[in-house]
């Protein structure tokens, strides 16, 4: 069962809130808020306003993601992806959209642009040691694990 964690929402305009489309999505969607349609370009990015401003619990964060229809119907995404939100950021979300598409892509208002997932957040207590234990992989890097 998931974890059910209460997020105030301010609103900067009138825009719904975002929800959940089914039972167990992990994801709600987030929709642009513009007083005119923007156009980007392919390989051009574009900062998309939500009209939302979000106070998260301490102990978790938000993560923009894409939309999947998007990528793969017009090859828009989150450029940052996935983007973070603070618990302790009190700005309008904002998305960076890329269109990594061959045509322009126009964003018009209350278009769902992206997802916004809620997940905990782990802080990591870091200490600096002469050497680290040794593993099968080692160093071995990009590619690395697999045959092909």
């Amino acid at each position: 069962m998931a974890v059910k964690v209460k997020v105030r929402v301010k609103r900067l305009a009138d825009v719904p809130l975002p929800e959940y489309q089914t039972e167990l999505a992990a994801g709600m969607d987030l929709r642009a808020v513009l007083a005119q349609p923007v156009t980007i370009q392919p390989g051009a990015r574009s900062l998309i306003p939500t009209g939302l401003v979000l106070a998260i619990p301490e102990g978790y964060e938000g993560q923009v993601r894409p939309r999947s229809g998007l990528a793969l119907r017009h090859g828009v995404t989150v450029l940052n992806s996935p983007g973070t939100i603070d618990s302790d950021y009190r700005g309008e979300v904002k998305v960076v959209l890329i269109n990594h598409g061959q045509e322009e892509f126009v964003v018009c208002n209350a278009d769902r642009i992206a997802q916004l997932v809620i997940a905990p957040v782990a802080r990591a207590r870091l200490k600096a040691v002469l050497e680290l234990d040794e593993t099968v992989r080692g160093e071995g890097g990009y590619g690395s694990t697999g045959k092909g």
